[in-house]
C-alpha cells in the first residue's frame, strides 16, 4: 500500500484514540478550570500544576514501560498468533502490578522532599495534598493502561474512546461535588478544594479500568480471542523481554515529560503567577499533543502488525501517512494558538494577571507544535519495528543537553522569565523531531530490505 492508501486505515485507528486521548486530557484540564474558579486561582492552579507535574513525570514514565506491549501485541496480531498475544498481555498485568506498587510506594515518600523545594509553602502543602489524592487511583491507571495496549492492537478502539469520554462526566461531576462541597438534605459534602479535585480524578481512573474489564470480558466472548483457554503458567524469560523493550519507551516518555517537570519547578521559584500562568499553558500544549499521540499508537499498531504479515513495505508507508497525519494535524492547532490566545486563557481563569501570564508562552507553543507532531509519530513508528532505544537518546539530548541550557539561559541570564525556559523547550522539541523524523526515514530503508522473522523486529534500529 501506498503512503496515501495508508491514510484512511491509520486514521480508522486513531480516530477513536484521538478522542480517547482527548478526553484523557480533558480531566487535566477541567481539574485546572475548576479549581481556578476557587477565591484564589493563582493559589489553586499553582498548587495542581506541581502535583500533576510530579504525579504524571513519575506515572507516566513507569507506565511507559508497558508500552513494549505495542509491539509484541501488534507484531502477534499481524502474524495471527493469538495464544502468544494473550501470553504478552497476562504477562503485561503481571509488570503491571509491580509498576504500580513501584509508584505507590514513591508517591507516599514523596512529600517529604517535596515540602524541603524553595517554592511558596502554601502552593506545596496543597500540591502535597493532591498528590496523595490522584495516588488512590494507581492501581486502576495501571490496570486501564495495560488492557489498552491488547484492545488497540486488535483493532478494538471504539470501547476506549467511549471510556475516556464517559469518564469525563464522573470526573466533572466529581470536582463539583467534592471541590466546592454541597449540602442534599441532611447529608452535607464537605469542600476539599485541590484535593477534592484528586479524588475525584481517582474515582474516574478506577471506573476506566472497569470499563475496560468489562469490554475485554464482552469481546473475548464475539470474538474468541482464546483469552480465558490460554496458558496461565508464569514465563521469567517472557518477562524479562517485554521489561526489556519497554524499558527505553518509559525512559523516553520520562525524559520528555521531566523536562516539563523540571521547567515547572523553576517557573514555581518565580512565583505563584508565572507558575498559574505555565499551568494554563502547558495544559493547552498538552491538550494538542493528545492528538498526534493518538496517531502515535495507530502507527505503532500498523507497522507492528504490518511487520508481523511481513509486509515491510506497508510498514513503512504506515509510518509515514502517521507523520505526515500527527504534523499536519499540529500545524493547524499552531494557528489557532496564534489566533485565539486570550479567549484559550480567559476559558480556564477570569484572572487579568493570570491570563497576561499565559498568552506569551501560547505563542511559543504555536512554534514548536509542528515538531512536536513530527516527534512523537515517528516514535510510534519506530516502536512499532522494535526501535525504542533511537527516541530516548534523541530526547535526552534535544531536551537536557541542548534545550534545558539554552531555557535557562533566557530565563535566567537574560531576564525572559518563564517565556525564556519554554523558548528552551521549543528548541529542544525543533531538534528532537527533525532527528527522530530522519531516523525513521534510515529505518524505512533497512525495513524494505530485511527479511522479516516471527519474533518482534527489535534488532531495527
Amino acid at each position: 500500500m501506498s503512503i496515501r492508501q495508508q491514510i484512511p486505515p491509520v486514521l480508522t485507528l486513531a480516530l477513536p484514540l484521538i478522542l480517547a486521548e482527548l478526553g484523557w486530557m480533558s480531566m487535566g484540564i477541567v481539574d485546572t478550570i475548576m479549581v481556578g474558579h476557587m477565591a484564589n486561582p493563582a493559589l489553586a492552579i499553582s498548587a495542581a500544576a506541581l502535583g500533576q507535574v510530579l504525579y504524571n513525570t513519575i506515572a507516566f514514565g513507569i507506565a511507559g514501560i508497558l508500552l513494549g506491549l505495542d509491539t509484541y501485541l501488534s507484531q502477534s496480531h499481524g502474524a495471527g498468533r493469538f495464544e502468544e498475544a494473550n501470553r504478552w498481555l497476562l504477562h503485561g498485568l503481571i509488570l503491571a502490578a509491580g509498576l504500580a506498587l513501584t509508584l505507590i510506594l514513591i508517591i507516599l515518600c514523596a512529600p517529604a522532599l517535596m515540602l524541603r523545594l524553595p517554592i511558596d509553602h502554601a502552593v506545596l502543602t496543597g500540591s502535597v495534598a493532591f498528590l496523595g489524592a490522584l495516588n488512590y487511583g494507581t492501581p486502576a491507571l495501571f490496570l486501564y493502561f495495560t488492557l489498552r495496549r491488547y484492545l488497540q492492537a486488535f483493532n478494538h478502539v471504539r470501547p476506549i474512546a467511549v471510556a475516556l469520554v464517559t469518564a469525563n462526566l464522573i470526573n466533572v461531576c466529581g470536582n463539583w461535588l467534592l471541590i466546592y462541597g454541597h449540602a442534599f438534605g441532611p447529608f452535607h459534602i464537605p469542600a476539599l478544594g485541590v484535593t477534592g479535585a484528586g479524588l475525584a480524578t481517582s474515582f474516574s481512573r478506577c471506573y476506566l479500568a472497569l470499563f475496560m474489564v468489562i469490554a475485554l470480558w464482552r469481546i473475548e466472548r464475539r470474538h474468541q480471542y482464546g483469552l480465558r483457554s490460554m496458558a496461565r503458567h508464569f514465563e521469567p524469560r517472557r518477562l524479562r523481554r517485554l521489561a526489556l523493550l519497554g524499558a527505553p519507551a518509559g525512559g523516553q516518555i520520562f525524559v520528555e515529560i521531566s523536562i516539563f517537570g523540571m521547567v515547572t519547578f523553576l517557573i514555581g521559584v518565580m512565583g505563584r503567577l508565572p507558575l498559574a500562568g505555565h499551568e494554563i499553558a502547558l495544559n493547552c500544549a498538552s491538550f494538542t499533543f493528545m492528538v498526534p499521540f493518538a496517531i502515535s499508537a495507530a502507527a505503532a499498531v500498523r507497522v507492528g502488525q504490518a511487520i508481523g504479515r511481513k509486509a515491510p513495505a506497508d510498514a513503512a508507508s504506515a509510518g509515514w501517512a502517521a507523520i505526515l497525519l500527527g504534523a499536519g494535524v499540529m500545524a493547524c492547532f499552531s494557528a489557532v494558538l496564534l489566533l485565539f490566545p486570550h479567549a484559550i486563557a480567559a476559558s480556564f481563569t477570569a484572572d487579568r494577571d493570570v491570563i497576561a501570564a499565559t498568552i506569551p508562552l501560547l505563542f511559543v507553543a504555536a512554534i514548536f507544535q509542528f515538531f512536536d507532531g513530527l516527534q512523537i509519530t515517528a516514535t510510534g513508528s519506530l516502536r512499532g519495528a522494535g526501535n525504542t532505544h533511537a527516541g530516548l537518546v534523541v530526547q535526552i539530548v534535544g531536551y537536557w543537553i541542548i534545550g534545558l541550557p539554552i531555557g535557562y539561559l533566557f530565563g535566567f541570564r537574560l531576564h525572559y522569565g518563564a517565556v525564556g525556559l519554554w523558548l528552551g523547550l521549543c528548541a529542544g522539541l525543533i531538534v528532537a523531531g527533525t532527528t527522530l523524523t530522519l531516523i525513521w526515514r534510515h529505518t524505512t530503508k533497512k525495513l524494505k530490505s530485511s527479511t522479516v522473522t516471527q519474533e518482534p523486529l527489535t534488532t531495527i534500529h
